[in-house]
């Protein structure tokens, strides 16, 4: 690769630190995963068909101890002139194109500001191209591809804006995108990974036994073996860090509570009359809302989370172990 496809570096180097656990916040195993340069310059390939093998060509740029990485994005670096901002989350987040401009914009006013040149002067200052990138993998069902644009935040739709800004977004659940995931092996481990540690929490294990089950049986299958092995402790407590107990529990009842009013749905339009739809609407909401009690005591939880999480009644509570009992 030619000296011209050297990485720019835009960060000062006493603000780039080593990825350990850090406590002060909720860290990432993608993160800390995709910013070892192989796999980084392996899942840039895959996204964009290209086959750089030179790690010296690749910057990763982490910003861990600064407001960047907290607030903006998770992984972001400069290959051949395009700077790569990629972020992973659980939740989806339509102000992702908003959040990038703020990101892009202190980029490209540090690149100038290093610049001789002025921004008033007769001369281009040249600034990196972007690549906005969002890696989703939460518990709600989302495409396994769409574009983010920034337009669709306008009050005023136009056809042609003024400003535009579009963020890729991917899923990277697994089962999702599969051609993407066998052109990067990483990124279908690390999708294996996560599908296994919500595997033991819809099992009822706690946080804890079920990422450092999910962590063994991938070391055992050789699905990201040699990091987990250095790095299992620091995984395993990222998860712990990761895990948001109460959208967990929230993820659940909307889930329980979606599948009773289809069957109540249902069960009216076969009555065939409207007071059949209304009552099974009704009757929906309620089975669902049971639906979901019962699928958090299965799991593990207590009569206390179903107070906390549902604000369940004593006699709602009642129902549902009644209902469980009856699986069972």
């Amino acid at each position: 690769m030619s000296k011209e496809n050297k990485t720019v570096t835009l960060t000062p180097e006493s603000e780039i630190s080593d990825i350990h656990v850090n406590c002060d916040y909720k860290s990432s195993v993608f993160k800390a995963y995709f910013s070892i340069k192989e796999n980084c310059l392996a899942l840039y390939n895959a996204l964009n068909d290209t086959d750089y093998t030179e790690k010296d060509d690749l910057r990763i740029e982490t910003l861990e101890n600064s407001i960047y990485l907290k607030i903006y994005n998770d992984v972001s670096f400069v290959i051949s002139g395009t700077v790569n901002l990629y972020e992973h989350q659980s939740t989806i987040n339509p102000n992702m194109p908003l959040r990038d401009l703020f990101y892009i914009s202190d980029m490209y006013k540090a690149v100038a500001m290093r610049d001789s040149k002025t921004l008033y002067g007769e001369r281009t200052i040249k600034v990196p191209n972007p690549s906005f990138l969002v890696f989703y993998n939460g518990y709600k069902d989302a495409p396994e591809e769409e574009i983010l644009r920034l337009s669709d935040a306008f009050e005023h739709k136009t056809d042609d804006p003024e400003l535009e800004l579009k963020v890729r977004f991917i899923n990277v659940n697994y089962g999702y995108n599969a051609e993407l995931m066998e052109k990067c092996i990483p990124l279908r481990d690390y999708s294996i990974l996560n599908y296994r540690v919500r595997c033991n929490l819809d099992e009822g294990m706690g946080i804890r036994d079920a990422a450092t089950k999910a962590v063994d049986s991938c070391i055992e299958d050789n699905i990201m073996r040699d990091y987990l092995i250095k790095e299992k402790a620091g995984v395993i407590e990222m998860h712990v860090l990761d895990f948001d107990e109460e959208k967990y529990a929230r993820c659940l009842r909307e889930e329980g509570v979606e599948e009773g009013l289809k069957r109540g749905i249902e069960q009216g339009i076969e009555q065939g009359i409207e007071q059949g739809i209304e009552q099974g609407i009704e009757q929906g909401i309620e089975q669902g809302r049971l639906n979901a009690l019962a699928q958090m005591l299965s799991r593990g939880g207590s009569e206390d989370d179903l107070r906390k999480y549902f604000d369940a009644s004593d006699e709602e509570i009642e129902q549902a172990k009644m209902r469980l009992a009856a699986l069972k």
